[in-house]
């Protein structure tokens, strides 16, 4: 008896389970209508030109996310409503910041993300010369020393022989 209400019990996790999964947003498919090819085209630049506010480096029209489907529905919305590309832009960066954009603004909040690169770069540049010139003034010996490692090495391959 004990056997079969823990089997009922599981099934019924794995159907909830289950239905939960398959009636999520990242299964659906959508299909938008538009009035004009013209609108169709601009809906399309606009969800590949934005980032998905959940994904790391995933555009709209690439993201699963429910989020993402929100969005290519209010870009959508927007089109049929007749805004113009630069008002859904500001639209949605007035909503999600510079964080949808792939090109954000250069300015005071964002100067350290467009200058890391160079510096990076810089630096990295430093230290090479930098360890170069260590390696050509690195201390040489002289006729003597080198003289006595001859000395060694001969020594040593005779014992080899």
């Amino acid at each position: 008896m004990r056997r079969a209400a823990t089997a009922i019990v599981f099934a019924c996790l794995a159907s909830v389970a289950t239905l939960g999964y398959a009636a999520g947003p990242a299964g659906a498919i959508e299909a938008f209508s538009f009035d004009t090819p013209e609108q169709e085209a601009r809906y399309r630049a606009l969800t590949e030109e934005f980032r998905c506010p959940k994904c790391l480096n995933t555009n709209l029209a690439g993201s699963d996310a429910p989020i993402a489907a929100d969005l290519r529905e209010t870009v959508h919305r927007l089109i049929l409503e007749g805004a113009a590309d630069q008002a859904i832009r500001d639209y949605l960066h007035d909503r999600y910041g510079d964080f949808v954009l792939y090109d954000p603004p250069v300015r005071a909040g964002t100067v350290l993300l467009w200058l890391m690169p160079s510096a990076l770069l810089v630096i990295g540049v430093v230290i090479i010369v930098v360890m170069v010139r260590r390696r050509a003034g690195e201390e040489t010996i002289d006729a003597a020393e080198r003289a006595r490692l001859d000395a060694l090495l001969a020594e040593n391959a005779e014992r080899k022989t």
